[in-house]
């Protein structure tokens, strides 16, 4: 179950391991927990986290033999995932590493339709 994380490192490492397990509702949770908060800043390190929140809720939609709305939460992460290349935060390594990691994920779990 996601647990109660506040700091941004930690969100980010409980998202990973929720998605490796398969756990993609709760990969959400895991970063809703820094992002609802903050949902309504104007910049592109939230953005970044909701892209992160919509690979996960992508990859429940597939799990749950839904691809058309999965391909909009998808197109959702494609979105806002090419802000990383811009973002200047010190977390930008730790989101870039996310982002190699959910585009490996999402071709395994396509593979799988």
């Amino acid at each position: 179950m996601a647990e109660e994380l506040t700091g941004i490192t930690e969100a980010c490492e409980a998202f990973v391991v929720s998605i490796d397990e398969g756990r993609y509702y709760d990969a959400h949770e895991d970063l809703e927990v820094i992002w609802h908060p903050k949902r309504f800043e104007d910049n592109d390190e939230m953005r970044v986290w909701k892209g992160f929140i919509n690979a996960a809720v992508s990859f429940e939609l597939i799990a749950r033999g839904r691809p058309n709305p999965s391909n909009v939460a998808w197109q959702t992460y494609r979105k806002y995932s090419v802000l990383i290349e811009t973002l200047v935060t010190p977390h930008k390594e730790l989101y870039v590493k996310i982002a190699q990691f959910i585009e490996r994920k999402h071709a395994e779990v396509r593979k799988g339709e």
